[in-house]
């Protein structure tokens, strides 16, 4: 069994990240090797595939009603941020759209979060690496915030149904720690980024998404956290052998390598209702953080960074540095705090 989930996991670690074809139907491959994993690990029964029904139920109906909100009101949203961006001053404006984002990501979805980030940057008209510095922050901050809710991306939604706690455990869990978090990358946008205006800024297309696009998206937030949520319970087995033991310190820096596959995966791996609450600060807050460095990261990454063309250098550039100086930050936290 054991054997079996260990080359389970080595093609959830690798083939997104290889294989062109798998990281294009992402959700339909974790979703097979959810079933795998869950069948390796004797616990495929028709319980378990209620509940992976079921899990993906509000994080769906989130996606799917805030996206057709945005698109009733995108003109509406639109002029608000033009009239503000007037009004408020500009350094000011770029830290409250980073806080205000984060915060509300938990409620609006990470996804729908990283639609408005673009749209703000598309009537801002700054300079590129302006833009780029913007972006990445933002995107910290927007995947710090979403998890505080299991509405606001699978990470949370996967961790919530694993644990079996409630919908306020992760805000009760690391709420101080992320709201402190995203206000810290909020002063930092105010300070880095160069507010003047410019003329080679990212380009995106801000035509209003069809309803089949929105329907499809939410489609395939229902299959993938369907798939997290067989995954995570094919690998509690493995979980038990492996990590239970280990620091949370060591699993802290171990989770960096989120930075290259999508949080939620590592989490459905990880994430055992066993853990004690420091080793599970570590692993989320490890999760979290590093999923910004880079684009594959996290989905408000992706989403921004394909619809503003941003490529996967530039983003490592900037987003890698500031990554790891938060780690350290964290991890200093954590050591003082939570050991």
């Amino acid at each position: 069994m054991i054997l079996g989930l260990t080359i389970i996991l080595i093609l959830v670690l690798f083939l997104p990240f290889t294989v062109g074809v798998v990281e294009k139907n992402l959700e339909a491959f974790l979703f097979i090797m959810g079933i795998l994993a869950a069948w390796v690990s004797g616990v495929l029964n028709g319980e378990l595939f209620i509940k992976a029904l079921e899990d993906p139920i509000h994080i769906t109906l989130a996606v799917l009603i805030a996206g057709l909100l945005f698109k009733w009101f995108q003109t509406s949203i639109e002029n608000g941020i033009r009239g503000m961006s007037r009004a408020i001053p500009s350094r000011l404006f770029i830290a409250l759209v980073v806080i205000v984002l984060g915060l509300i990501s938990s409620v609006i979805t990470a996804i729908i979060a990283a639609i408005v980030l673009v749209v703000i940057v598309s009537v801002l008209r700054l300079e590129r690496k302006a833009e780029i510095q913007f972006v990445i922050l933002a995107c910290f901050s927007i995947g710090l915030g979403a998890a505080l809710t299991p509405i606001g991306e699978p990470l949370a939604t996967i961790a919530i149904s694993k644990l079996n706690e409630d919908f306020f455990y992760l805000f009760r869990l690391i709420g101080i720690d992320v709201v402190a978090g995203v206000i810290i990358f909020g002063i930092l946008a105010a300070f880095i980024v160069n507010t003047d205006s410019g003329n080679d800024g990212l380009e995106a297309s801000m035509e209003s998404e069809t309803y089949p696009e929105i329907l499809i998206r939410a489609f395939k937030i229902y299959l993938f956290v369907m798939g997290l949520t067989l995954l995570g319970a094919g690998f509690e087995p493995f979980i038990e052998r492996f990590l239970l033991d280990l620091s949370p310190l060591v699993l802290y820096w171990i989770n960096m390598i989120s930075a290259i596959l999508d949080n939620a995966t590592l989490a459905a791996a990880e994430v055992s209702p066993q853990m004690s609450e420091p080793t599970l600060v570590a692993i989320l807050m490890g999760l979290m953080i590093s999923g910004g460095m880079l684009i594959p990261g996290n989905i408000p990454n992706i989403i921004a960074a394909g619809k503003l063309n941003i490529t996967s250098r530039e983003w490592a550039r900037f987003g890698v540095p500031i990554g790891l100086a938060a780690m350290v930050v964290y991890f200093i936290v954590i050591l003082v705090f939570y050991s």
